[in-house]
């Protein structure tokens, strides 16, 4: 039973590292094909229709960013959890020398790499359009 229990949080947490990844390389990537399109905007002669677009942008570059963090935010929780578990187990079976409990604070650390890469991309894809115009 124990090796079910201990394959579900490796599952888990393979799930919970895809599911990270989405979301860092949809923000960034989003952060980035906007920051093109409304500086391609802001650089345009038709002040009426790119002031309407790059708002319409702006909006979606922050909900999208939103949506981002908040899912790093429980992914990081959730990961928390599972790995806490997961070392409670191995100190259970009495292997918990083989896993070094200072990974769940470098987790921390990447996750929040990861959050002020996707928020920093997110700021430039807002403020360089503005600046261009």
């Amino acid at each position: 039973m124990i090796e079910r229990v201990h394959e579900h949080i490796i599952n888990e947490l393979n799930s919970n590292s895809r599911t990270d990844t989405i979301f860092v390389l949809a923000a960034i990537m989003l952060n980035l094909i906007t920051l093109g399109v409304n500086s391609g905007v802001a650089s345009s002669g038709n002040q009426g229709t790119a002031t309407v677009v790059m708002f319409t942008v702006v909006a979606l570059i922050v909900i999208v960013n939103f949506v981002s963090e908040i899912g790093l935010l429980r992914g990081r929780q959730m990961r928390k959890k599972l790995l806490t578990g997961l070392l409670r187990m191995y100190k259970d079976q009495g292997v918990e020398g083989y896993y070094d409990a200072s990974l769940l604070a470098d987790y921390t650390i990447r996750y929040n790499l990861f959050m002020l890469a996707v928020v920093f991309t997110g700021l430039v894809a807002i403020v360089i359009p503005f600046v261009i115009r």
